[in-house]
């Protein structure tokens, strides 16, 4: 805490009291003024009095990513004026319970923004192209974690840790990546930085809570049936879950490639600002509830250090280095789910290419895959003072 002076701050900052840490770049303290303490929230050594509080949506209040928003808004201490939960009309009066806060769902309607400052979409892209537009010409910041806006050219889309500047050109929209995508460049923007990245091809072991609800509790059946004798029944996949793996994750294309494993080429292209990375990747739903696991394989433009490598992933922000092969140490999806960092183990030159890189992500496709980075977007936006709807829009 040495680092963070009052000039760096913008406000004569003495003593501090450490309240909370979220993460490395996310703090709640208590600031020592004259006369007492102010409390305030440090994102990025930015600092936001939490008198400045704000008004908070949330869309698709009802599902796996809603749940996992209202726990990180409320355990985060983002500063809110109020919380409110959004669904289709079928769910409105459901009451919400995630941790000490209480809610009651409301219908989703364009009226319902007029008193939001930010709504976080997680209702599917149709639900986003309906009421995102809405929001914004009501004067409600939208963070859409759907695929509606992505490759739209004035909507910024945003992974805090590698290219947070873009939100200053928000026009009330910013959109979250695909939680593959998310996950793949928390471990691959560290090494591009350092030496260049030129392409990569990826492996996803995509777990069910990605599907949603009705996949945790189909994966769950089938394995009681197995060990009961019973046959499995398939109602969310096309064919078994348990004890499978399913080389089919969203619909195919006539290339032969699927929908999510276009996002990863085109969304990796608009973040790391490479319109030319080139890119294949297979995306596989494994019988794992929660957490991504990738195998990626990258090539670089400058010759590749593995120690370099591994230095390079564990001082960026996010991300931590799990790679001890011999002691049996490196990232599994149990131990990453419900947590904050993504992790990065089997760091190994490429056998394949000259300048190549082997690595082995996992991390927690609800948190950072979706709820967790929507969340520090918000905490980004709030810092930066652009959490508004520019003037003009």
């Amino acid at each position: 805490m040495r680092g963070f002076q009052g000039k760096t701050l913008g406000t004569p900052i003495g003593r501090y009291r450490l309240l909370q840490k979220n993460s490395p770049s996310s703090l709640l303290l208590d600031f020592g003024r004259a006369g007492g303490f102010v409390r305030g929230f440090l994102f990025n050594r930015r600092f936001i009095h939490l008198a400045t509080q704000y008004k908070v949506g949330i869309v698709g209040a009802t599902g796996a990513v809603g749940h996992e928003l209202i726990r990180l808004f409320t355990d985060r201490r983002f500063p809110l004026s109020s919380l409110r939960l959004f669904a289709s009309a079928r769910s409105t009066g459901r009451e919400i319970q995630v941790g000490g806060f209480t809610g009651t769902v409301e219908e989703a309607k364009p009226e319902v923004f007029d008193d939001l400052d930010v709504a976080v979409f997680s209702a599917g892209a149709g639900i986003s192209r309906a009421l995102a537009g809405e929001a914004v010409r009501r004067g409600c910041v939208v963070i859409d974690n759907s695929s509606a806006f992505r490759m739209d050219n004035a909507v910024p889309l945003v992974i805090p840790e590698i290219n947070g500047e873009a939100l200053a050109s928000h026009k009330g929209i910013v959109a979250n990546p695909n939680c593959s995508t998310a996950i793949t460049l928390m471990g691959l923007c560290p090494l591009h930085r350092e030496f260049g990245l030129r392409r990569f091809y990826a492996a996803t072991y995509q777990a069910v809570s990605g599907t949603g609800a009705a996949a945790i509790r189909e994966l769950e059946a089938q394995v009681k049936a197995h060990v009961e004798g019973g046959a499995s029944e398939c109602s969310v996949y096309p064919h078994p879950i348990a004890f499978n793996l399913l080389p089919h994750v969203d619909s195919f294309l006539d290339d032969g490639y699927t929908k999510e494993e276009m996002k990863m080429l085109n969304e990796s292209r608009k973040i790391l600002g490479l319109p030319d990375l080139r890119v294949s990747t297979t995306c596989v739903r494994v019988p794992v509830i929660r957490a991504h696991s990738l195998a990626v394989f990258a090539e670089f433009d400058r010759p590749v250090d593995v120690e370099r490598a591994r230095a390079a992933i564990g001082k960026f922000p996010g991300v931590e280095v799990v790679d001890e092969p011999a002691n049996n140490r490196y990232p599994m999806p149990l131990d990453y789910a419900g947590k904050e960092k993504c992790g990065v183990g089997r760091i190994r030159r490429d056998a394949a290419s000259e300048n190549g890189l082997a690595i082995w992500i996992v991390g927690d496709q609800l948190w950072k895959g979706a709820a967790l980075n929507a969340v520090q977007i918000a905490e980004e936006l709030a810092a930066s003072g652009h959490l508004r709807v520019p003037a003009g829009v």
